[in-house]
C-alpha cells in the first residue's frame, strides 16, 4: 500500500493560492472603503474577517467572497453621517455596529419569511442606473483626498462646487502622491486584470511615507491603527429607530449584490445558489461582524472574480483570506499606519469607476427606450436625493416599470399560416397568414387584473368594431390568472357583445381560470359548446357551423 502523500489535496492548494491572492485585493480596497463610510481603516480589516469567515461556514456559494463594497461602504457613510453628525469616533463605532447588526437581523428576517425573491425587485436598467450614480459620488467624495482640501460635505452638487472654490488650497505633494498611485493601479488593472494592484500601491505608498517621512511633509496617513484581535462592541438599542431605514436600503443592496455575484461566478458543476440560504449566510455574516466592530457586508463581484481566476474551488479560499486578515491585523498594523490618505482614495476611485458602465447605458437604450429612461432617472435620484434615498427612488422606479408594463398588455389577433396548423398573432412581417371571415380570435398575454382590466377592454373593444365579426374567441391560453375585477369586465364585455350581435367564445382556458369562469356563472351562460379547449378547436367548431370546413 503507498503511503498517503505529505503535501496538500490539489483542491486545497488551489483555495490557500486563491485566498491569498484574493486577500492581497480585498485587504487593502476593504481599508478603504472603511474611509468611505468614515470609519477608521482597522474597521476594514475587521469587515474582512468576521464576515468573510462566516460566510463561508453558512454559504452556498463555493466562491463568494464577501467583505465590505463600494455601495454598502457608500450607503454605510451617508446614514452613520446623519446618525453622528459631530463625527465622534466613539460613537461611529458604536453607530457602525448598530448598524450592521440591523442589517444582519433584517436578512435573517427575510430568510425566515423566504423573501430570497425580493433580490429580482431591482431590475437591471434601474440597477446600472443606480450603481452609477453610487460610482459618481464616490468618486467625487475622494476627491478632496486626493487634492489634499478638506470641505463640508453637504450634497453632490453642492461639493463639487466646494470642491472647485477650494481647488487653489490643493496641496501638490499630496495630489503628486495620489497621481502616482492612479497611475500604478489603472496601468496594473489594464496590463494586468485581477492583479494585487491595490497590495502594490499600498505597500508602495507606506514605503514611500516611510522613506520620505510624509507625515512631516504635510502628507496626511492614516495614523495610529489598534494592534490586535477586535475587541467586542456592542449595538446602542437607542440608535435602532434612527438607524432602520438605512439599515433596510443597505439589507437590500447587501443581499442583491451578493446573489448577483454568486450566480455570476458559479460553475455548471456547482451546487444552486439558494436564494433564502443567501439571506441567512449573508446576515449571519453581518450580524456576527458587528459584535467585532466590522461595517455592513455583502459579496463583491472584483474579489469574487479574483478567488475564481486564480483557481478558487470552495469557501476555504475565504477561511485563507480571513486568516490573512487577521496576521495583517496581528503583524502589520504598526505599519498601516504609515500609510497615505491619498492613496486610499485612489484605490477607492480605481474601483469605483467600474460601477459607471456607459456602454451599459447605451445597451439598454438600444434594445429598450423606456428602460433606459428609467436607468436615467436612477442615476439622476442618487445625485439629487442622495444615497439612501436613491435606493427608494430606484425600488420605485422598479416598481412602476413594473407595474407599467403589467398594465398594458398586449392584445394580439390570431391568425393561421396558410397551408399549415400554426396560429401566431397577424403582422406585417406574415402578410400571407389567413384568418377567417366572421371569425376573430383574440388572444391577451398575461395576468388580467385590476390594473389592466381598463386597457385590455378598450383594445378588444377596439378590435371588435374594426374587424365587425360574427364570432370573437378569447383565447386566454397565455392568461395564466384572472382576478376578480377583470373577470367582471369579462363578463359585462360577453353580456354586451351578444347584445350587438355577436356570439363569445372562450379558448384554451388553464384550470385556474376555467375554475374562475365556472364560479362568476359565465360558463354556465355559455355553455359548453362555446368553451373550447383551444383556439384550433375554436376554427375547427366555426368552420363546421358555417360549412366551410377544410
Amino acid at each position: 500500500m503507498n503511503a498517503p502523500s505529505a503535501s496538500a489535496p490539489p483542491g486545497l492548494r488551489f483555495d490557500i493560492i486563491a485566498g491569498l491572492t484574493a486577500a492581497a485585493v480585498v485587504l487593502p480596497k476593504a481599508m478603504a472603503y472603511a474611509t468611505v463610510a468614515g470609519l477608521p481603516v482597522a474597521v476594514g480589516l475587521y469587515t474582512a474577517l468576521v464576515p468573510m469567515l462566516v460566510y463561508a461556514l453558512l454559504g452556498t456559494s463555493r466562491v463568494l467572497s464577501v467583505s465590505s463594497t463600494t455601495t454598502l461602504a457608500i450607503l454605510a457613510g451617508t446614514q452613520l453621517g446623519l446618525a453622528v453628525p459631530d463625527g465622534d469616533p466613539a460613537r461611529l463605532l458604536t453607530a457602525a455596529a448598530t448598524l450592521t447588526a440591523l442589517t444582519g437581523l433584517l436578512l435573517i428576517a427575510a430568510s425566515l419569511l423566504r423573501l430570497g425573491f425580493v433580490a429580482n425587485f431591482i431590475s437591471t436598467p434601474v440597477l446600472t442606473g443606480f450603481k452609477a450614480g453610487i460610482g459618481l459620488v464616490i468618486v467625487l467624495d475622494q476627491v478632496p483626498k486626493l487634492l489634499g482640501i478638506h470641505i463640508t460635505k453637504h450634497g453632490f452638487f453642492s461639493d463639487a462646487l466646494n470642491i472647485a472654490h477650494h481647488l487653489p488650497e490643493t496641496s501638490l505633494l499630496t495630489l503628486a502622491v495620489a497621481a502616482v498611485a492612479l497611475l500604478l493601479l489603472f496601468g496594473m488593472e489594464r496590463l494586468w486584470p485581477h492583479s494585487p494592484a491595490p497590495l502594490v500601491a499600498v505597500g508602495g505608498g507606506i514605503a514611500a511615507s516611510w522613506l520620505f517621512g510624509f507625515d512631516a511633509l504635510g502628507i496626511s496617513t492614516v495614523g495610529l491603527i489598534p494592534q490586535g484581535f477586535p475587541s467586542l462592541t456592542l449595538p446602542d438599542p437607542t440608535l435602532i429607530e434612527e438607524l432602520l431605514p438605512g439599515a433596510l436600503g443597505i439589507a437590500l443592496m447587501s443581499f442583491t449584490e451578493s446573489i448577483a455575484a454568486g450566480r455570476a461566478f458559479a460553475d455548471p458543476q456547482d451546487p444552486p445558489i439558494r436564494a433564502d440560504r443567501e439571506l441567512l449566510a449573508t446576515g449571519a455574516a453581518n450580524l456576527g461582524g458587528a459584535l467585532f466592530g466590522a461595517m455592513p457586508a455583502g459579496g463583491g463581484t472584483s474579489q469574487t472574480a479574483v478567488v475564481r481566476a486564480a483557481g478558487g474551488q470552495s469557501q476555504k479560499a475565504g477561511m485563507v483570506t480571513a486568516a490573512a486578515a487577521l496576521a495583517t491585523m496581528l503583524v502589520l498594523a504598526p505599519l498601516l499606519g504609515l500609510l497615505p490618505n491619498a492613496v486610499l482614495a485612489a484605490v477607492v476611485i480605481v474601483y469605483s469607476i467600474g460601477l459607471i458602465q456607459p456602454a451599459e447605458f447605451l445597451a439598454i437604450r438600444r434594445i429598450r427606450l423606456m428602460e433606459f429612461r428609467w436607468a436615467l432617472v436612477a442615476f439622476a435620484g442618487v445625485l439629487v436625493f442622495g444615497t439612501l434615498k436613491g435606493i427608494v427612488v430606484a425600488i420605485v422606479v422598479s416598481m412602476i416599470a413594473l407595474a407599467g408594463q403589467a398594465a398594458h398588455p398586449k392584445v394580439y389577433v390570431i391568425g393561421r399560416k396558410r397551408g399549415e396548423d400554426l396560429l401566431r398573432p397577424v403582422s406585417p412581417e406574415h402578410p400571407d397568414d389567413e384568418t377567417f371571415p366572421g371569425l376573430l380570435i383574440l388572444r391577451p398575454e398575461g395576468r388580467l387584473f385590476f390594473a389592466n382590466t381598463q386597457q385590455i377592454g378598450e383594445q378588444v373593444r377596439t378590435l371588435i368594431a374594426q374587424h365587425q365579426p360574427c364570432v370573437v374567441v378569447l383565447d386566454l391560453s397565455r392568461v395564466f390568472d384572472i382576478e376578480y375585477s377583470a373577470l367582471q369586465m369579462l363578463v359585462e364585455w360577453e353580456r354586451r357583445a351578444s347584445e350587438a350581435g355577436s356570439t363569445v367564445w372562450l379558448a384554451g382556458l388553464n384550470p385556474g381560470v376555467l375554475e374562475a369562469v365556472r364560479a362568476s356563472g359565465l360558463a354556465d351562460r355559455l355553455g359548453q359548446e362555446r368553451l373550447l379547449v383551444n383556439s384550433r378547436a375554436a376554427i375547427r367548431q366555426y368552420q363546421a357551423s358555417t360549412g366551410n370546413a377544410r
